[in-house]
């Protein structure tokens, strides 16, 4: 069974504010609410306009020709104004809230009135992306995942949308595969499964078996209605946070509709994740080390992807790994040195949506190591680090593991020109951990009060500087700190027995080579290896690498006897 993605494009329909202490988030307050909703109805209806792309009474057309423009109109129409209706009275149920939490004394009463408001916005957007669905489905599963910067109650309310996906009917997947291919299923399939085996936001697969060879085969296909309504939900998406920035300046999400706009085509586009999966899938066969396995792709359109039917479970079903004496630690250990890899390895594609959806477990007792694989899905949405990003990032993180608070200082403003004022918030973005832990030890396990701090902390001005924050660092990072959330969350999930340690650990031998190679490239550029100040850096080098290397072995060999005599 081949499984598809529950989550996960890095955007936004409508986003709470965190901040109620500031003037300037009240300085909206005082203009009527007809205003707000007439300026926004005003906008969408020129969205309407721009992206519908039909006219409804085309002269010349015949009946069944305007009958399906007055459809498609009418749905237009509809969809729009569910969001436009959501988004007004949000936008004014905040201001309203804003300015009622002015006069209160009592913290506990502001907070509670807040909490309260983003409850209630968080209910009428749910309402609006399950029935809009598509695109705003996706939307919704990855906003889901993002408690580094939404309100609890955002991200709590949204879970929902996860096990929430639409199916297309057959005939549509029959008719779209006409118009792709110009033959029918049954030219290529001699078995086709009408009912999906899995479905998400984008599309859903279905069993086949390819008559030529009888292989048996896993066929992705994407949910038709896409290419109808892709334009006009990418336009919603767009006014929607120009119209959040306009009555809320402080808050700029404009940055999540634009990473949108870039990265959504890319994932609409299965030839391009064909060819992704088969470059990731080249990389890992050369390091056997690593129980990687990528399903072969048999061929590919722009909206049907056929590959190798290749089945697992999901890295967080616990009753299976135990079952079948599966290590949860180890899979832990896996996962970080796949993703590891694939964020420090020379040449090394990054896979952006590392879920649990998008992810599976299989146990394998032939393989050497490890007894499973893992085998990853979705392979649509890729980035390349550059190297003097990723260099400067493993810098970074092994400041953080060192608890060196001037070298991460440094190697912040490198990675993403953060200055010394923003550098707290960001430390707590790339780890998600409290800053006062960072000063310590980022290995330390995750505490209660830790996470009830990091959560008051949002609602108290934190969530305004993080949005802004966002915005100016380079895409690639957003992408970065994006798949180390997921990863760190898929950890969190496996309750491992050593927690967080070693898989930090690992994280820092990554770290660690990356930074011995570039020695090693300064060291070339002198000339020779063999000139004598060239060895003695070439030593020192060295030196500095198993000095890590060693200290990072014992530990994690001191860990592993602990495991097996029961004292973790």
């Amino acid at each position: 069974m081949a499984r598809l993605d529950h989550g996960a494009t890095k955007a936004k329909i409508f986003l709470a504010p965190g901040d109620a202490h500031r003037d300037d988030s009240l300085k909206w307050v005082s203009r009527s609410n007809i205003a707000s909703q007439s300026s926004i109805a005003s906008g969408v209806l020129d969205v309407v306009k721009l992206t519908s792309g039909r006219t409804l009474c085309s002269r010349g057309a015949g009946v069944l020709a305007f009958a399906d423009d007055l459809r498609h109109g009418y749905q237009a129409v509809e969809r729009s104004g569910r969001v436009l209706s959501a988004l007004a009275i949000c936008i004014n149920d905040y201001r309203i809230t804003l300015k009622r939490r002015v006069p209160m004394e009592d913290e506990e009463e502001r907070a509670r009135c807040l909490r309260d408001c983003h409850q209630r916005c968080a209910t009428r957007t749910l309402s609006v992306l399950e029935k809009n669905g598509s695109i705003f489905i996706k939307l919704g599963q990855h906003l889901s995942a993002m408690n580094y910067l939404l309100p609890p109650e955002w991200t709590t309310t949204f879970i929902p949308l996860q096990d929430k996906c639409p199916v297309s009917s057959y005939k549509s997947i029959e008719d779209m595969f006409v118009k792709d291919t110009g033959e029918s299923i049954s030219t290529y399939f001699s078995e086709f499964t009408q009912q999906p085996i899995g479905a998400a936001s984008l599309a859903q697969v279905h069993l086949a078996t390819i008559k030529e060879t009888g292989q048996k085969v896993a066929v992705k296909v994407q949910h038709p209605r896409l290419q109808e309504w892709g334009a006009l939900d990418l336009a919603l998406t767009r006014f929607t946070f120009s119209t959040v920035k306009r009555w809320f300046p402080e808050y700029d999400l404009e940055w999540l509709s634009s990473e949108l706009e870039f990265s959504l085509p890319q994932e609409l586009d299965f030839a391009r994740e064909g060819q992704n999966a088969m470059r990731a899938k080249e990389y890992f066969s050369h390091i056997p080390e690593l129980p990687v396995v990528i399903p072969d792709v048999i061929w590919a359109k722009s909206r049907i992807l056929v590959m190798e039917n290749v089945s697992g479970h999901r890295p967080d079903d616990l009753e299976y790994l135990d079952s079948n004496g599966i290590d949860r630690d180890e899979v832990s250990a896996a996962l970080a040195r796949i993703f590891n890899e694939m964020i420090f390895g020379n040449n090394a594609p990054l896979h952006c949506d590392p879920h649990g959806g998008n992810l599976a477990i299989r146990k394998n007792t032939k393989r050497k190591g490890a007894d499973f694989d893992v085998i990853i899905y979705d392979h649509g949405l890729y980035r390349d680090i550059p190297l003097d990003i990723r260099r400067s990032y493993a810098k970074l993180w092994l400041a953080v593991i060192d608890a060196d608070l001037p070298r991460m200082r440094k190697y912040a403003h490198e990675v993403a020109g953060i200055t010394d004022e923003q550098f707290p918030l960001f430390a707590s973005a790339i780890t998600g951990r409290d800053f006062r832990v960072l000063s310590k030890s980022v290995i330390a396990p995750r505490t209660e009060r830790e996470r009830d701090d990091m959560s008051a902390a949002l609602g108290d001005g934190m969530l305004q500087q993080l949005v802004q924050l966002l915005g100016q660092v380079p895409r690639i990072i957003l992408l970065i700190l994006k798949t180390n959330d997921l990863t760190r969350s898929l950890d969190e999930n496996l309750h491992t027995r050593q927690g967080p340690v070693r898989t930090f650990l690992i994280l820092a031998r990554y770290c660690s080579r990356t930074v011995f190679e570039e020695e090693l490239d300064g060291i070339k550029a002198r000339g020779s290896l063999l000139w004598p100040t060239n060895v003695v850096r070439l030593a020192g080098a060295w030196w500095s690498f198993w000095r890590v290397e060693l200290k990072l072995r014992g530990f994690e060999l001191w860990l592993g006897v602990k495991r097996a005599v029961g004292l973790v």
